[in-house]
């Protein structure tokens, strides 16, 4: 039995609380917050031992590993003291908004062999999983484009500010929505070797940007757009969705399917056939133990333990590594939009031929004629 704590009991934190709470093989031994009255509730229905000190529950409990789901600028913190203290971590994204403190945790995770994921549920949805088969397969080609995209209502008005609003504490709709299409790219792609003409626009936040734009470039010349929007009313939650263009084919995905076209230049992979394939998640996905928002949130938990049990720190679906890859690539976006686009006055000048005349088009355009 896995001896595991809850830190953070927000709206993530509670529902990784209650999934890991119904686990078979896992038993919470204690949860963290600053909120009294959300402790209270838990220890009374639960009987779980509550703190609101961070560092107190690490060194009164005994814990085997914990998930952290506080605000983003509290990552770096409180997964560097878990894993000093030889704890597996499991953490919600983004992974750290400092990356070189990112890339220390990264190594100490991989120097003491403790199993590390971040929360990139979208790894674990079967359309995505499926996209990333495809890919793997050579299906459609060689890949040229990829448009990844995410909208949702999340700012629809001006507000007070809250810690998600604010780009030094949750990242804003950089970190807190593009994190999840840029993670999925950088799972089929790898790293960019850059990024140009990235938009980081406010629309109703004062703080911290509502849409995000941008371009990646990779080695090989393929190219990734990046569209982003959290200030979208037209979309009940957030949709994210990515379209790949290769030269044997098409691949469109979101949480519920994976539409794939294919030419007949493709090596046709076992269950498809030239033209339009569909499959669905609904027919990819596996039971989970217990189901909160969707089983890809129990299926990310459930591995993280089955990690833990088999002592696959070094194989993991979501590691820091990856999820540091990601704030990489935000980094770059980030710097990219500070420098802002070129002044028109640097760029060089393009002669603009002159319009043809009609008779220019049957007899040829004479020496001398001035258009």
């Amino acid at each position: 039995m896995i001896r595991l704590a809850v830190v953070g009991l927000g709206k993530m934190g509670m529902s990784h609380h209650a999934m890991i709470n119904a686990h078979p093989r896992v038993k919470v031994a204690a949860v963290c917050d600053g909120t009294g009255y959300v402790l209270d509730v838990l220890n009374k229905y639960t009987g779980v031992p509550t703190y609101t000190d961070f560092d107190k529950m690490l060194a009164e409990v005994e814990l085997d590993a914990i998930i952290i789901a506080t605000p983003s600028s509290m990552h770096s913190k409180m997964v560097s003291a878990a894993l000093a203290k030889g704890l597996h971590v499991f953490c919600e994204k983004p992974f750290c908004l400092d990356t070189k403190e990112g890339e220390a945790a990264t190594r100490t995770a991989a120097a003491k062999g403790l199993v590390n994921q971040v929360g990139y549920h979208y790894r674990f949805v079967g359309a995505f999983q499926e996209v990333k088969r495809l890919l793997d397969a050579n299906a459609i080609g060689t890949v040229t484009h990829i448009l990844a995209e995410a909208y949702g209502p999340v700012v629809l008005k001006p507000k007070g500010s809250s810690w998600r609003t604010q780009r030094s504490e949750g990242g804003g709709c950089l970190y807190d929505y593009a994190a999840h299409p840029l993670n999925l790219v950088n799972w089929y792609f790898g790293a960019p070797k850059a990024v140009a003409g990235t938009v980081l626009n406010k629309i109703f936040s004062k703080e911290t940007d509502d849409e995000v734009f941008g371009t990646l470039f990779f080695d090989d010349g393929k190219s990734a757009q990046i569209s982003v929007n959290w200030s979208d009313e037209s979309y009940r939650k957030m949709s994210t969705k990515i379209s790949i263009w290769g030269t044997a084919g098409r691949i469109i995905a979101d949480r519920q399917e994976c539409q794939v076209y294919l030419r007949d230049t493709a090596t046709l992979p076992a269950g498809y056939q030239q033209g339009w394939n569909s499959r669905y998640t609904t027919d990819m996905t596996k039971p989970v133990w217990f189901y909160l928002r969707g089983e890809e949130y129990s299926a990310q938990l459930d591995y993280f333990v089955t990690c833990i049990e088999e002592k696959r720190a070094h194989d993991n679906v979501n590691s820091f590594a990856d999820a540091l890859l990601t704030d990489q690539v935000i980094s770059m976006m980030i710097a990219d939009a500070e420098r802002g686009p070129a002044p028109a006055s640097t760029a060089v000048p393009v002669a603009t031929p002159a319009p043809k005349k009609w008779w220019h088009v049957l007899f040829g355009r004479p020496a001398a004629v001035t258009a």
